[in-house]
């Protein structure tokens, strides 16, 4: 049986990253993928609650952006509660991919951040639905999504008793 990937999308995010998630699954898996778009950040712990009770999904990505403003940061921390307390009550992941509009200065790298991240999650997402031991070959190694790796630090030092 294909696995099931939930994308739960926003439509007040000014990118359409759900577009950017289903490519890179369609090309890296063949996991069946059910979309859900809601109005807003705070509307996404719910649609990613039903995508995994309901439509039965193996894992989740919650695609959200936030906007400049100090009530936009709220809600988007508000949101990220939500979505904790969602993949607690299912035991399921759900990986909360949100980009905020102040992360860049220009709407072009904006785009870029917003590809790039959701393209490297939708990766993690495929290697999740593998077991819990699918990510250990790059744990400490600075892995980031949406900007370049910042890698592993590397100390040499004596230590004296």
């Amino acid at each position: 049986m294909k696995n099931k990937i939930g994308i739960a999308d926003t439509c007040f995010s000014r990118i359409d990253m759900a577009k950017f998630a289903i490519d890179v699954i369609k090309k890296n898996s063949d996991a069946q993928i059910i979309r859900y778009t809601v109005p807003g950040m705070k509307d996404l712990p719910v649609a990613c609650k039903k995508l995994l009770e309901e439509e039965k999904c193996d894992i989740v990505m919650a695609l959200g952006m936030a906007g400049p403003m100090p009530i936009d940061k709220q809600c988007s921390h508000e949101a990220s509660l939500g979505i904790q307390y969602a993949q607690l009550m299912a035991n399921k992941h759900i990986l909360e991919v949100f980009v905020h509009m102040d992360e860049a200065k220009e709407d072009g790298d904006l785009y870029v951040l917003a590809k790039n991240r959701t393209e490297k999650h939708a990766l993690n997402a495929i290697e999740l639905l593998k077991g819990k031991n699918a990510l250990q070959k790059w744990a400490g190694q600075g892995k980031r999504q949406g900007r370049d790796d910042a890698g592993p630090i590397k100390v040499k030092y004596n230590r004296v008793c």
